[in-house]
C-alpha cells in the first residue's frame, strides 16, 4: 500500500482506511513494539504502544501530504521510535514486570529478533520479484545459480542452452536485477 493510495482511501472513508492500514500493517508493527518492549512490559504496555503507533500515523496522513511512495520504511521507524520512548518511560518509572524465578526470565531471553527476522523477509521477497521481473530464462539462470548453487553446465542442461550462452546470460541477469534493486532503493 502506498501513501498514495492511502490518502485517497483516506479521503473516501477514514474508518475504511483505519481498517486497511492496520490490517496490512498490524503484525509488523506488533513485532516491532513487541520486540522492543517484551523486557519491561506488560501485554497491555504493548498494546498500548501499538495503539500509539496506529494514532500517530493516521493523524499524520490526514494533516500531511508528502507521503505518497511505500509506506512501510515510515510506518518501521514510528513504531521503533514510539517504542522505544515507551521503553524509557516504563524503565524510568520502574514498572516493568519482575519475575521471581531467574529461570522463567532466561526462558524470555533469546538471540531472535522479530524486526530484523521481519526486515530480511521482505527484503527476500523484494529481491525474488525483482528476478521475476527479468523474465525467463534470465530468472531461472539466476535462481539455481544463486540460489541452488549450480553449475553453467547444470543450468544449460535445464533451459536447453549451451554453458557460455548461459554465463553470459548470467552475467547480463546480474547486471539488469541490479539496476531494478536500485530503482527501488536496494542497493549492495
Amino acid at each position: 500500500m502506498t501513501g498514495s493510495e492511502l490518502k485517497n482511501m483516506l479521503d473516501r472513508s477514514p474508518t475504511d482506511c483505519h481498517r486497511a492500514l492496520i490490517r496490512e500493517y498490524g503484525r509488523y508493527v506488533y513485532a516491532i513494539v513487541f520486540n522492543k518492549l517484551r523486557s519491561c512490559g506488560t501485554q497491555e504496555d504493548i498494546e498500548e504502544c501499538v495503539s500509539d503507533v496506529f494514532a500517530d500515523i493516521f493523524i499524520k496522513f490526514e494533516y500531511e501530504e508528502a507521503y505518497v511512495g511505500d509506506i512501510k520504511g515510515y510506518i518501521g521507524t514510528v513504531a521503533k521510535r514510539t517504542a522505544i520512548d515507551r521503553f524509557r518511560s516504563l524503565s524510568a518509572a520502574n514498572s516493568h514486570v519482575v519475575y521471581e524465578d531467574e529461570d522463567d526470565m532466561q526462558q524470555l531471553v533469546s538471540d531472535f529478533s522479530v524486526d530484523e527476522r521481519v526486515d530480511s523477509s521482505e527484503l527476500r521477497r523484494v529481491l525474488l520479484n525483482k528476478i521475476a521481473e527479468l523474465g525467463e530464462p534470465d530468472s531461472t539462470i539466476i535462481i539455481q545459480k544463486f540460489y541452488y548453487n549450480r553449475t553453467s553446465s547444470e543450468i544449460a542442461r535445464n533451459v536447453s542452452m549451451n554453458p557460455s550462452s548461459v554465463r553470459s546470460r548470467c552475467t547480463r541477469a546480474v547486471q539488469k536485477l541490479r539496476g531494478k534493486l536500485a530503482e527501488v532503493g536496494i542497493s549492495k
